[in-house]
């Protein structure tokens, strides 16, 4: 039985962060000029192929780039999130972020606010 608690809690927590980093990017392209999505269900499609590419393709950037993300002294991988952005512009209909410029903004401001609505979460777990 505590097997499927387990089992059932770990989806509820997925689901809940995926929830979280869909209002996170209504909440930006709400504030950012260059970042349109279209409805709510657009960010949610936005918020999961995110977590996609960060999960199957960033680790392959990070791998192919390691020399200049050395020489950068980590810097690059900014450039990265920015670059996994536009990609997720390109992969989703009803999203579309302006430039690199408004991707790498777009990037740190969603990995704030995502920092910040899922400590929330982590906050009322420990209750």
């Amino acid at each position: 039985m505590s097997d499927y608690r387990h089992l059932f809690y770990l989806k509820m927590n997925f689901i809940l962060k995926l929830l979280l980093s869909a209002l996170a990017v209504v909440v930006l392209a709400n504030i950012l000029p260059g970042v349109y999505v279209d409805s709510y269900l657009t960010a949610v499609i936005v918020a999961l192929v995110l977590s996609l590419l960060n999960f199957l393709v960033k680790p392959i950037l990070i791998i192919l780039t390691l020399p200049i993300t050395i020489l950068t002294l980590g810097l690059f991988l900014l450039i990265i999130n920015a670059l996994i952005i536009l990609l997720a512009d390109t992969l989703v209909t009803g999203f579309s972020v302006s430039s690199i410029w408004w991707a790498l903004l777009f990037s740190l401001l969603l990995s704030l606010l995502n920092s910040i609505l899922h400590s929330f979460l982590k906050s009322e777990n420990k209750k």
